[in-house]
């Protein structure tokens, strides 16, 4: 689905337009074949290029063919079913226009198509800047909401189970797939501030180089959570495991304290001549045995620390 917006500072609404036209903004959704090549035609953009974007897995980088400029970013959405929490987002920019590109709906631009108060299509680069903000911060409210999560399971690390743990290991899986979609997108977004790939005013500049400081944030603060996670995790699997062996030692020291008493009901449940068998008190002396037999165990076990 191709759908054109347009919007400059006089307009108070953002405009559908049927067709694209100079000052554009372009979103693009699951295009067909059709569509792309639509997009071809119309925008002169590089086909392999439009290709790439089509492959889930593509990675953050930056392109340029015949003049225009081709960004590929990852942004965070919630699908269980993938292996990966984020998804390609192709940013493209051309002479006149602003073309965005992505599989599926991107619920990061919902809210500013919406609501498009700072929104104007014809200031190019503020609007590139805009959308990329829009992605960062989507993924800093999804790092905050991991960080309490996470802090509430360190609260009670001693009570973290398999389940817990698995759910550990999925935020680690969340965590990575952000620092994989950020730290190169960061390090072609400093190409961009540094060189003279894209027309940047003085305000476009600072604004990047927000967005460039934001970044940078949110790729140390996910590495610091990753690590908590990574402390929880090992600290929690390390008290299973003490557990684990502590109960494994007291079944082993239980089964031995048990054999001592099976040992000699054994004996004296075979059916020849024993000693005491025709003695009165040959129960309560055997039980005796049994008792100190027990105890001298427990108190070798108790001197060995064993208990």
């Amino acid at each position: 689905m191709i759908t054109h917006y347009f919007k400059t500072v006089q307009d108070t609404e953002l405009k559908e337009l049927p067709s694209s036209r100079a000052g554009v903004w372009t979103h693009v959704v699951a295009p067909t074949e059709a569509e792309l090549t639509e997009l071809v035609r119309d925008y002169g953009l590089d086909e392999a290029i439009l290709a790439d974007a089509q492959d889930f897995y593509e990675v953050p980088r930056m392109e340029r063919s015949g003049g225009v400029h081709y960004f590929f970013t990852r942004y965070n959405f919630d699908e269980k079913d993938r292996i990966t929490d984020t998804a390609p987002l192709l940013l493209v920019m051309g002479e006149s226009f602003v073309l965005t590109m992505a599989l599926r709906e991107v619920p990061q631009f919902s809210k500013l198509i919406e609501q498009p108060n700072q929104l104007v299509t014809t200031q190019k680069t503020k609007l590139f800047i805009t959308l990329l903000d829009l992605v960062t911060s989507s993924f800093e409210r999804e790092l905050t909401r991991l960080r309490r999560i996470v802090h509430k399971d360190r609260v009670k690390l001693r009570h973290i189970g398999p389940k817990e743990i698995q759910r550990l290991v999925n935020y680690e899986n969340e965590l990575n797939s952000i620092i994989a979609a950020v730290v190169p997108t960061n390090s072609w977004l400093g190409q961009v501030t540094n060189g003279n790939h894209i027309q940047m005013f003085t305000e476009d500049v600072e604004m990047m180089e927000d967005l460039l400081i934001a970044n940078r944030q949110l790729i140390d603060s996910s590495r610091q959570l990753l690590l908590t996670i990574q402390n929880v995790r090992n600290a929690s699997e390390a008290i299973m495991t003490s557990n684990l062996n502590a109960t494994i030692k007291t079944l082993t020291l239980l089964t031995i304290l048990l054999t001592i008493p099976t040992i000699v009901a054994s004996l004296y449940g075979m059916n020849v001549p024993l000693p005491l068998q025709d003695n009165i008190f040959s129960f309560w002396l055997l039980l005796l045995v049994i008792v100190g037999a027990v105890s001298g165990a427990l108190y070798f076990f108790k001197r060995n620390e064993w208990l």
